[in-house]
Formats: structure tokens, sequence, C-alpha cells
């Protein structure tokens, strides 16, 4: 008998890539076709924008920047906090900001150089390494929003728990599901809503902005930039890979599971939807969970696209001695090239 890891590798290979990316379609009518089935795929997303309704919660100041925290309506029914940094440097002309999208941890708050109870961090930042706050110190306007099921957007039961890492992924994402809708969808939408309220921000260049995220904020922050064209590039740290080589070769958190995705392109294509926009990946060479194979494997396909896009130097990669964590000093160089 066939041992069942290789029915499922067969399984995923053989899998006819509706919408995959072929050079014998024009660009642009494949990235629309593409674009499309990927929303729909998402569980797609609302007719209607809501009023974002933002909320000052507190205002701190910083060394080299302030920290706002601020709530806005992203569904109906729906409220999300976000973090926003503004360095010291005279904002009286608009400048260029990143969006910074945390992984999984205890939030928006593990980004921002703050312990899960709101204070000033003392040990160890992990892999994030405050990615957010070196960004502000390039001079960026920063927003690092809180992704849905973790931090304070978390269940009863798992904000109960005392345990701040504890997330709320899998109930949250199941409950999603049978509503034929997904996790993934959910945070690439309120992302957006993130990007609606920065362009209302006089201290941001509304035409410059881009993305940064790690690990699962990889993930929303490819896809995001993928799907929304007023993201100028983006920063793809931990995530860029296949899904064959990374998500189905472990048991992954449910939120990264997309239903029927693999019946219309490999991640390489869906990231390829950012093109002909710059796109940089990092990829540390011991990262367990998305690694350098699949992470070359989805450079190679990227240059492809971004060929046939004819912006060929518009996809860069950092593959850096480390394992699954924010490398940085390279990326932000790029990005501040990108955004300049």
């Amino acid at each position: 008998m066939e041992p069942l890891e290789q029915y499922m590798e067969k399984l995923a290979g053989s899998t006819q890539r509706n919408s995959a990316f072929s050079k014998d379609i024009p660009f642009q009518q494949w990235r629309d076709g593409l674009a499309a089935a990927f929303t729909e795929r998402l569980g797609g997303f609302p007719d209607i924008a809501e009023e974002l309704r933002p909320v000052l919660l507190e205002r701190t100041v910083c060394s080299g920047y302030t920290r706002e925290r601020i709530e806005i309506t992203t569904y109906e029914g729906l409220r999300m906090p976000l973090y926003l940094l503004l360095p010291d440097q005279p904002l009286s002309t608009p400048v260029p900001a990143v969006l910074a999208i945390h992984g999984h941890g205890y939030g928006s708050r593990e980004i921002v150089g703050l312990d899960p109870g709101g204070a000033d961090r003392r040990g160890d930042p992990g892999l994030h390494k405050d990615f957010a706050v070196s960004l502000a110190e390039q001079g960026f306007v920063v927003a690092a929003p809180e992704l849905l099921g973790f931090g304070d957007r978390r269940l009863e039961e798992d904000l109960a728990s005392g345990e701040p890492g504890r997330n709320s992924c899998f109930r949250l994402s199941s409950a999603l599901l049978m509503a034929g809708k997904t996790m993934a969808g959910y945070r690439i939408y309120e992302t957006m809503r993130a990007l609606d309220y920065l362009q209302t921000r006089h201290e941001v260049k509304g035409d410059h902005i881009g993305i940064m995220g790690i690990s699962g904020g990889g993930l929303v922050a490819g896809f995001t930039a993928a799907l929304d064209e007023r993201i100028a590039c983006a920063v793809v740290s931990g995530y860029a890979n296949t899904f064959t080589d990374s998500i189905l070769t472990r048991n992954h958190c449910l939120d990264n599971y997309i239903p029927g995705i693999l019946l219309e392109a490999e991640m390489p294509d869906l990231l390829g939807l950012i093109a002909p926009r710059g796109l940089f990946l990092e990829s540390g060479d011991a990262d367990h969970l998305f690694g350098p194979r699949g992470a070359r494997t989805a450079l190679a396909r990227l240059e492809t696209i971004y060929g046939a896009a004819h912006h060929s130097g518009q996809v860069e990669a950092d593959f850096f001695t480390g394992g699954h964590e924010i490398h940085g000093e390279p990326a932000f160089a790029w990005l501040r090239k990108q955004l300049a």
C-alpha cells in the first residue's frame, strides 16, 4: 500500500492550476484573472467599506518617535487596534509610510518594543526584533495593526488563560471557514482598512506606502500587496515559498489554509500579482518552517513573472544566515530606495 505521505504529495502536485502564470497570456489579463479568482477563494471582501471611526486610545512620546494606539472599524461589528509610530523628524511635509505586520506571538505590541501588558520590554525581542520600531527609525510613519486572533483580539477563553502567546486562530478560522470565509481573507481586508486609515493622516505621503511582514504576517503583507495596488512595494520575510514545500509538509496553524487555492495557483504566482511593483524576500538558511529550498524555487518563479511584466529588477531577495526571523538592514535599505 502506498504511504499516505506519498499520496498527499501526488495530490497536491497533480492538481490543475487554472490561473497559473503563462507567457501565452497577456500579463495584465493573467493578473486580473488570478486576482479575481484569489479574492473569491479568500471568501471575498465587503462591497461597501464601513466608516473607519478612528479613536485615539493612548499616546506615548518615545525616544525618536511618538507612539499612538488607535482603534478603527474594519468589518461591520469589528474594531481593530493598531499602533502608529510617528518619527520625530519634522512632518510638515508628508513622508512615506510602511504597514508592519506581526506574525504569531502576542500581537502588535511584540513589534513595537512592548511586553504583552503594554510596558516597555526588557528582554529578548524574539523573531520579530521590534522591526516596526526599526522602520520608524528609518524615518517612515509606521502602522502596526493587531491581526484578528492575537493580543487584544482573542476569544475570552484565550484572554483569560493568562498565556499572552496563546492565540484564537483555530476557533476563529474554523468559524470563518464554516461561513464560507477565511482568516487570511479577513486579515488581508483588515490590513487594507489600516491602509485606508494611513491615507487619512496628513503626515503620510499617500502614494508612497509599503508593507512588511514576517511569517503569518508575511502571508498578510504579501497577499495584501498582491490585491491592493495602492501598496507601492512589499517585504515578505520568512514566508515566500511554495505551499507544497512549506505548510503542506507539517501541521501549521489553520489560518494558513485557503480552500481550493491550489486549483488556481501556487504561492509564487499569487505573490507575482505584486508585479511590476517592488518585492523583496527575506529567507534564513535555517528557517524550519519556510525553508530556503522552497524560497529559492519561489524566487525563480517570481523572476519569470517579473520578466514578463518587463520589471525583472523589481524582485530581490536576502538569503541570510539565520532562522525564522526578521533579518532587517538589507530590507530597510531596499524600502528606503523604493519609497524615496
